[in-house]
């Protein structure tokens, strides 16, 4: 139904969305709305398709971050510490913070200083981003996206943006959730193809690991030379 989700602005994108039963919830429609896409997409924002970001990113399709948020959703409660790494246009990281507040806080990590800066410049656009980057509710930090973020650590939410080379390579990340903590991550399987992995750690600390739908990602990696 993605392809039938366009809209001509930020409200008409969020209604397709929600008709085509891509947003489920009146709190992910309500935290979409409030953040206006045009700030953060370099072309065609309402759009649901992903839009290049230079320096190997993009920002993904718009029903692929109301999908994020909606299966982070039961632990994006008022007052949650969020990680967002990969957080390239500095989108869903506002979303995100979106979601948590009142009290929250969200940290976008990024492997690029320049996407780094865009992310930080971008949120910087609208009222409520300009605020939470003021105050310290969203930061965006310089750093291997693969470790995680662990000045932060746990949190109650990891979104990671771009696809893990195998399931391994998400230990140290969920290990860096609380219990109960949610992640949602692309990984990369032996045979190439990625799938949405949804990782759950329970208040025992048990950890049980959901592969779901396929999807095509920019690889988690380190900053180019």
């Amino acid at each position: 139904m993605a392809w039938r989700s366009h809209g001509t602005s930020n409200a008409t994108l969020i209604q397709h969305l929600t008709a085509n039963a891509l947003i489920t919830t009146p709190r992910v429609a309500s935290a979409m709305s409030s953040i206006d896409r045009a700030h953060f997409s370099p072309s065609a924002p309402y759009r649901d398709s992903p839009q290049s970001l230079g320096h190997g990113a993009t920002i993904s399709a718009p029903h692929m971050h109301a999908n994020a948020a909606e299966s982070l959703l039961p632990y994006l409660s008022p007052g949650a510490r969020v990680l967002d790494i990969g957080s390239g246009s500095g989108y869903l990281t506002c979303v995100l913070a979106a979601l948590v507040q009142p009290g929250g806080s969200v940290v976008g990590v990024e492997h690029i200083e320049a996407l780094r800066e865009m992310g930080e410049r971008n949120a910087g656009k609208g009222e409520l981003g300009s605020q939470w980057v003021g105050d310290g509710t969203v930061r965006f930090v310089r750093g291997d996206g693969r470790l995680g973020w662990a000045e932060g650590a746990p949190y109650d939410a990891i979104h990671v943006g771009a696809a893990a080379g195998g399931i391994a390579g998400v230990e140290g990340l969920v290990g860096q959730l609380k219990r109960p903590g949610r992640l949602f991550v692309p990984v990369e399987g032996d045979d190439g193809m990625q799938h949405i992995y949804v990782i759950d750690k329970d208040e025992d600390g048990n950890v049980t690991k959901k592969k779901e739908y396929g999807v095509q990602y920019v690889p988690l990696t380190d900053a180019p030379a």
